[in-house]
């Protein structure tokens, strides 16, 4: 690293489970390490999402890549995140390979044969990016301790061994049980895996972090690992996410800035939570607006008192259409339009607005009949459309991003983002175009006209500018709640020596014998001695109120996962 050691340092973000807080700690470090002066790139094998992002190379990757990338300062490439599936439904997703479609595959056969063949293209992606920054920061999926699938591992304990990156294992304390988590993460892990797990990040801590040292040092005699450090469960983050919403979508508000409204009113958005719902990350910008109230609803009476109903992005299209009209929350829509009251269908969401959709590709389901709210054709094409489109929206410049396979043929309305406007229904293609400070303003001034509330946009919200002191948010618990030292460390010379093993490891794959299967060294079998916590072969966090451990007081930051 610049000044500190050799480049190329890496450093892999595991979970106790799915939502433990990889992704935010991921960016964390990057950002922190960014603030050092360190060249630090992002990165994930293979990543399941329905929020992707479009590079400016016009490649797909999962938008909590793209949000690390900005954490690091530097622009998202598609070997941040080389394999990306897109779930169309509960057994097939659609795999992404480098920022490209590559066909449907079924779970069966993904993790069959085809997963452990990507092997090879993910640790060359990451290898590119050793050799072009002094630190890779690597998020894993899930847990890495899922024995089903260790066989074709390609995102967790599979990449750090062939890349030889030391594991950092991150875990929920807010959802209870951390410490068996933790033990037990480590335990059901291969020797060969062990010896790459370096510790563990406790995430979401509340009170007083004296109380947990008991525990800390219990979980190190138990493993002979160390923590190294606890953050603090912080509020109000709103960054990107993965795999699903954070908030209940029984008329759960979306977590929004807490300035009041600059107008009288405020105004009140119902996003659809539509089956399959993808970058519902576009109405982030809404939330940040003071006197924006965003919420995600799936039943007819929630529209009632909405201002601006939103139909998002989603997968599925056609299975989304009918799901709208099961609950009747299509009929309700017509009634929205015909009164005048504002609705934006926002790529997937536009399409079934329109009035004929044929599909021999998502769902193969032919020739459907829309909504009819929008006079537009759609036609889903076998190639994807993956653009970041410029344009302009009432009297202002707006920026956006398109992920689809449906091609719209406006047949009339008034143009708008390379969509159409029909009375105060919108629709557009272009994810993104709410990030876009002075449209987004526009936009919302003719909501609030159209719904007669006296609601006015705060002058100076900039999202961009949210978006970095959020990042910067993130940064500042890495700094100010973790071992810094240690972390440089870590990443600088990879996993320590002398870590012991935690019976009783990994048990047999399927089809193999006590003779294929990799044995402890000599004396690992044995339940580890607590080492010396002062060693530096394994050390235990140190005790808060230390120069190396400053959180003893409470942080009013965000939620860090």
């Amino acid at each position: 690293m610049t000044g500190r050691g050799r480049a190329g340092g890496g450093l892999l973000i595991a979970g106790t489970t799915s939502d433990a807080g990889k992704s935010v700690v991921t960016a964390g470090i990057c950002r922190w390490l960014v603030r050092q002066g360190v060249k630090v790139a992002p990165f994930k094998g293979q990543n399941m999402s329905l929020n992707s992002f479009v590079t400016r190379q016009g490649a797909e990757i999962g938008r909590a890549q793209a949000m690390q990338a900005q954490a690091a300062r530097v622009e998202p490439t598609a070997l941040m995140n080389p394999v990306l599936l897109k779930p169309g439904s509960d057994r097939s997703s659609q795999v992404v390979l480098m920022g490209k479609p590559v066909g449907e595959m079924s779970a069966r056969g993904y993790h069959g044969g085809r997963q452990q063949a990507l092997l090879a293209t993910v640790v060359e992606c990451l290898e590119e990016l050793r050799a072009t920054h002094d630190a890779v920061i690597c998020e894993g999926a899930g847990s890495p301790a899922e024995i089903n699938l260790r066989r074709t591992d390609i995102v967790n304990m599979g990449v750090a061994r062939a890349a030889g990156l030391p594991v950092l294992v991150v875990g929920d304390i807010d959802r209870g049980g951390v410490f068996a988590s933790f033990f037990g993460t480590t335990a059901l892990l291969a020797p060969e895996d062990q010896r790459l797990v370096a510790g563990y990040l406790i995430n979401k801590f509340r009170g007083d972090v004296s109380l947990l040292e008991p525990g800390l040092d219990m979980l190190h005699g138990l493993t002979g690992r160390r923590t190294f450090g606890v953050l603090p469960y912080a509020h109000g983050l709103g960054i990107d996410e993965e795999d699903g919403l954070r908030v209940s979508l029984r008329g759960a508000v979306r977590e929004s800035v807490t300035a009041p409204p600059v107008g009288d009113d405020v105004l009140r958005v119902a996003v659809c939570a539509v089956p399959l719902m993808s970058n519902f990350t576009d109405v982030d910008a809404l939330a940040a607006e003071p006197g924006v109230l965003v919420r995600f609803v799936d039943r007819p009476e929630e529209l009632a008192d909405a201002d601006l109903v939103i139909v998002p992005g989603t997968r599925g299209t056609v299975r989304a259409l009918r799901w709208l009209r099961e609950r009747g929350l299509a009929s309700e829509l017509a009634r929205r339009a015909a009164a005048g009251r504002p609705v934006l269908g926002i790529c997937g969401g536009f399409q079934l607005l329109g009035e004929h959709i044929h599909d021999e590709v998502e769902s193969r389901a032919g020739s459907v009949k829309g909504l009819g709210l929008l006079p537009v054709r759609i036609r889903f094409a076998t190639d994807k459309t993956l653009a970041r489109p410029v344009g302009s929206a009432l009297g202002e410049p707006v920026e956006g991003y398109e992920i689809h396979h449906g091609v719209a043929e406006v047949l009339g309305g008034e143009p708008f983002l390379a969509g159409c406007r029909v009375g105060q229904v919108w629709g557009t293609h272009w994810h993104g175009s709410l990030e876009s400070d002075g449209f987004r303003r526009q936009f919302l001034r003719a909501v609030a006209r159209a719904a007669g509330r006296r609601f006015v946009p705060a002058p100076d919200t900039s999202f961009a500018a949210l978006r970095e002191e959020q990042l910067d948010r993130l940064g500042d618990l890495v700094e100010e709640h973790a071992d810094t030292d240690a972390l440089l460390r870590l990443i600088e010379q990879g996993p320590p020596a002398g870590l012991p093993f935690v019976p009783p490891g990994a048990p047999p794959l399927p089809g193999t014998t006590s003779k294929d299967r990799a044995t402890p060294g000599d004396g690992d079998a044995q339940p580890p001695k607590a080492p010396d916590r002062h060693t530096d072969a394994a050390p235990i966090a140190p005790p808060p109120g230390s120069p190396r451990h400053p959180q003893t007081h409470s942080h009013p930051s965000e939620e860090a996962g």
